[in-house]
C-alpha cells in the first residue's frame, strides 16, 4: 500500500491590536512576522518546495508569504487559497481532505490553517502523539497509510506523527 503525507502548519502569531477587525482579517504581529520566515528557513533544509493550500484568512496568507521569505523557491510553487480551510473544526478539515482525491491525487498535501482544528486533526489521525496544542507557526508532518485521500477515514487512529517543529525550539537551537 502506498502512503500519503500530510503537512500541517498553524498560522504564525496574529495580532489582536485592532479589536474592530473581523477574525478573518487579523494580521500577524511582530512575533508572527519573525517566526514565519524562520520556519520557512528550517523547512527548506528538509523539503523541496511544494504547493500549499492556505486558509483565506489574512494571517494564514501572511504566514505563507513569510515562509516564502525563508524558503527559496517556495513562492514559485504558489499557494492555493482555500476558503474551506478557514475553519476551527477538524470534521470540516477531514471533509476537505476527502475531496482531494481525483486524477492528480497528490502524495503530499501541505496546509496552513487554524486551531483547534489542526491539533484535533493530528490527534484523531495519530492519537499516540497526544498533542496538547500545535502552537502558532507550529509544523506537523503525518504519514497516513492510505493510497487515496478519499480514504482518509481509514487513517484515523492509524497514522504516524513523523515530525513536529515549532519556532520556540528553533530559536533555542539558533542560540546553541
Amino acid at each position: 500500500m502506498s502512503v500519503k503525507h500530510l503537512w500541517l502548519l498553524r498560522h504564525a502569531k496574529s495580532s489582536w491590536k485592532f479589536p474592530e477587525l473581523d477574525d478573518h482579517d487579523r494580521p500577524l504581529n511582530k512575533r508572527g512576522l519573525r517566526d514565519a520566515p524562520r520556519m520557512g528557513d528550517a523547512l527548506s533544509a528538509l523539503h523541496r518546495p511544494t504547493v500549499f493550500h492556505v486558509s483565506s484568512a489574512r494571517r494564514t496568507q501572511a504566514t505563507f508569504d513569510g515562509l516564502c521569505r525563508g524558503w527559496d523557491g517556495l513562492s514559485a510553487c504558489h499557494a492555493v487559497t482555500e476558503p474551506a480551510l478557514y475553519t476551527f473544526n477538524a470534521d470540516r478539515l477531514l471533509a476537505w481532505l476527502r475531496n482531494q482525491s481525483g486524477s492528480s491525487d497528490p502524495t503530499v498535501l501541505a496546509l496552513i490553517g487554524h486551531n483547534p482544528a489542526l491539533t484535533e486533526l493530528i490527534n484523531r489521525l495519530a492519537p499516540a502523539a497526544a498533542l496538547a496544542n500545535l502552537p502558532t507557526a507550529g509544523w506537523a508532518e503525518l504519514c497516513l497509510p492510505i493510497s487515496q485521500w478519499k480514504d482518509i477515514d481509514l487513517a484515523l487512529g492509524n497514522s504516524d506523527l513523523t515530525r513536529l517543529m515549532q519556532p520556540k525550539r528553533l530559536a533555542l537551537q539558533e542560540l546553541n
